[in-house]
């Protein structure tokens, strides 16, 4: 069922059309003069008949072409120019549109994608906005609405002229076209539930077809063709059985529409031709009255089918108002503190406890802690025990539920989040490459960087040799997410990228976790000279990587359990020794030359 689209909706979606107001102003008088235009060449039609043909006037003839060809060539430029200023409006809007909600989506913190209640618009989902619903909009006031308004225009004129050419015959008429035009609405709407459907199974097809082929290596390490195979061929029989009763729909509304029409311009005909024969009406006059019906009908027609035009854009633009709607729940204060210079980099959490939304159970409880100027530190701890939160946190990804973090004696939520967050230098276990080259992907930590500074980086991030090894070296294109890279190599780019920014702060997700042995050491190495003279807090997933930091802190289940050097931990933390015999064995090392 399609529900009335919301009135305030489609105004909101007219607003955005104020800074084209010429554009537009152009355009209806360009639709004016065109419905104009087709409404002359009825009583062009009349005068050829009954001054031409019938009269037998030639000259008279001449003129009545010439003129109606030159109203033609009216109708023509208008027409075009109607168009194109129709169309230019429509593509405008979508692409104001696209770029007004991603630009608010950047806004946007990551838990408004995580939390539970925006857990159907992920990124798939939001992309799916972005592309097809403003193109359903872009259709709409690119093309719908334009042919609404020139037909509202031809079916108030043609009304008009019928009434003014043969008052009686028009009753007929305008009794005859609901007659006409519901049977066409009712197999329309048909039509049209089934063409959405038809699009979902589609859809569907290329859903799976592509969730299949990129995870081809695990289909075929599992032997799963053949089913593969057999479901593809399931939903491509649905997809068609889909089409075919759509299909079917179709070819019964063209059959009832052309039965409809030609019944009723038959019904029309004998009624004008009884009038002709009886001398109240001459043949032109029936023959323009045959003109105006048609259209009358054919704008009917068009408006029920804009109509449906208009409920599915306003269902798109509720989807994309939504989004523009969200507030960032993290936002900048309205006279932001400006950072320490220069900044020292020391953390302070006091009394911070934070609980994910929808959830009970609390990520991190009445957490007081404090990282020193240039301090290693490093959290480790069972998964859950709140080490991302805290990351994200410090990054102000959220706010505390309670208590309150300070850098440099600053509280976060006086700093602008973006003059934070360019302080502070993230090396995630997973690292987000994009597509481009790699000096592209190296500038999104300095995006003003030339040659000589991202080979400097890309040096004391091992990455040098393998990127000069590259078809193109720093040009050499990525492709989505660095596929064409191992992952010792994305995390050297990581590493470099993390360089060019120069952070204060260091925040690093274990990014050696996943590593062979000689990746891991290229890696490790990068990261000793990048956490040099920086604050780093370092989440460890193997502790051989974290045992010689200057302080290594215990959490569990969102509470700091214990604090101290790798040797002391040993003796005094029952989990610390718990985690280092499930990694090392019994004979736990007291010291290893890392980190």
């Amino acid at each position: 069922m399609m529900t009335q689209p919301d009135p305030r909706v489609l105004m909101r979606l007219l607003s955005l059309l104020r800074p084209y107001r010429t554009r537009l102003a152009m355009a209806a008088l360009a639709l004016l003069v065109a419905s104009g235009c087709v409404l002359l060449l009825g009583q062009g039609l009349r005068l050829v008949i009954d001054q031409g043909f019938l009269a037998e006037n030639r000259a008279r003839l001449n003129q009545v072409l010439a003129l109606m060809l030159g109203v033609v060539a009216v109708l023509a430029s208008a027409s075009a120019l109607r168009y194109f200023l129709v169309t230019w409006i429509g593509e405008r809007l979508a692409a104001d549109l696209r770029r007004r909600v991603f630009d608010h989506l950047l806004d946007l913190e990551p838990g408004f994608f995580e939390s539970a209640s925006h857990a159907n618009q992920g990124a798939g989902e939001i992309t799916s906005r972005l592309t097809a619903d403003t193109s359903v909009l872009q259709t709409l006031f690119g093309s719908s609405i334009s042919l609404a308004l020139r037909n509202v225009v031809m079916l108030v004129g043609a009304v008009a002229l019928m009434l003014i050419t043969q008052p009686w015959l028009s009753a007929i008429v305008l009794l005859g076209i609901p007659a006409t035009v519901l049977p066409i609405l009712w197999f329309g709407r048909r039509v049209r539930r089934l063409s959405r459907f038809s699009q979902d199974r589609v859809a569907e097809l290329g859903r799976y077809a592509g969730e299949a082929l990129s995870g081809i290596r695990t289909v075929q390490a599992f032997t799963h063709e053949d089913i593969e195979r057999r479901d593809y061929g399931e939903r491509v029989e649905d997809a068609f059985a889909t089409a075919v009763a759509r299909t079917r729909q179709r070819a019964w509304l063209t059959g009832v529409a052309l039965l409809a029409i030609f019944a009723a311009v038959g019904v029309m005909l004998w009624q004008g031709g009884q009038a002709v024969l009886a001398g109240s009406m001459t043949a032109g006059e029936l023959a323009a009255f045959l003109f105006y019906a048609v259209l009358a009908a054919g704008a009917v027609a068009t408006l029920a089918e804009v109509a449906g035009d208009v409920q599915r854009a306003a269902g798109a633009a509720e989807r994309l108002l939504e989004l523009l709607d969200a507030r960032p729940g993290i936002h900048a204060p309205v006279d932001p503190v400006p950072l320490p210079a220069p900044l020292a980099g020391e953390i302070t959490l006091e009394s911070v406890s934070y609980t994910y939304p929808g959830r009970e159970q609390p990520a991190l409880t009445a957490l007081d802690l404090t990282l020193h100027p240039g301090e290693r530190v490093a959290l480790v701890g069972p998964s859950g025990a709140g080490k991302s939160t805290l990351l994200g946190l410090l990054l102000r990804f959220h706010d505390p539920d309670q208590g309150r973090i300070r850098l440099d004696g600053v509280d976060l939520r006086d700093l602008d989040p973006r003059a934070l967050r360019g302080a502070m230098g993230l090396v995630a276990q997973e690292p987000v490459l994009f597509t481009g080259t790699v000096a592209e992907n190296l500038r999104y930590g300095k995006p003003e960087a030339d040659l000589d500074d991202l080979r400097r980086a890309a040096a004391d991030a091992n990455a040098l040799a393998f990127i000069e090894a590259l078809p193109h070296g720093f040009a050499t294109p990525l492709g989505p997410g660095g596929v064409q890279l191992s992952g010792g190599q994305r995390q050297r780019l990581a590493i470099a990228r993390a360089l060019l920014k120069a952070p204060r702060v260091l925040l690093l997700d274990e990014a050696t976790s996943a590593l062979d042995a000689e990746s891991e050491r290229q890696v490790q190495q990068a990261l000793d000279r990048l956490m040099e003279d920086r604050t780093s807090l370092v989440i460890a997933h193997r502790l051989a990587t974290v045992v010689a930091a200057d302080r290594l802190l215990v959490l569990d289940q969102g509470h700091l359990v214990a604090t101290g050097r790798h040797e002391e931990l040993l003796e005094t933390s029952p989990l610390y020794r718990h985690l280092a015999e499930l990694q090392f064995g019994r004979h736990a090392p007291n010291r290893e030359p890392t980190v």
